[in-house]
């Protein structure tokens, strides 16, 4: 499989698992959603808030890269977060519609990756202002491991509310191989 199937194949598993944890969260009262868990964003909400946060930061910034993809024109028009915490939307009704509409771009922008694309390095700032330069496709596993990683955290929260969201390994999406 190439980088680029990868790619595909993360994107397409960023997009369910997305679904199966906005279908749980939505079994919660708003109360519960926003409850302080103690988790690195607070609540389940705040959690879910921080990977729509972070996908658009991430991908704001592949909208410096010279391949300058098409899809993610929406991306760039749009303002970049200021904080890592900053809340985009008052319930779960309006982060499920951002949601969604990050997740097809990211399908369709994983769709339309080159080879080349992965080989060049992009260059951004962080949230504080240092200035980095690394290869894109390394870039591109950080932003699908990073989402991995929170909605983990999520599905514990939702765990310790006796919600199971059900398989949420990566290997549901691979196909066997006769």
């Amino acid at each position: 499989m190439s980088t680029c199937d990868h790619i595909v194949r993360m994107a397409a598993y960023n997009e369910v698992m997305n679904e199966k944890l906005y279908s749980a969260a939505g079994q919660l009262s708003q109360e519960e959603l926003f409850a302080d868990r103690k988790a690195f964003f607070g609540s389940l909400f705040g959690t879910m808030n921080h990977l729509v946060v972070a996908d658009t930061i991430w991908l704001k910034r592949f909208c410096g890269h010279p391949a300058r993809q098409p899809a993610l024109d929406a991306i760039r028009a749009a303002a970049a977060p200021a904080a890592l915490n900053q809340p985009q939307a008052e319930d779960l009704t309006g982060l499920l519609r951002l949601r969604h509409t990050l997740d097809q771009t990211i399908q369709r922008w994983a769709a339309d990756l080159t080879p080349g694309d992965l080989e060049q390095p992009l260059g951004y700032a962080n949230m504080k202002g240092m200035v980095s330069r690394k290869r894109y496709s390394s870039l591109i596993m950080h932003f699908f491991n990073h989402q991995t990683h929170h909605r983990g955290q999520a599905t514990t929260l939702l765990s310790q509310s006796s919600i199971d969201i059900g398989v949420t390994d990566l290997l549901m999406l691979i196909p066997n191989e006769d």
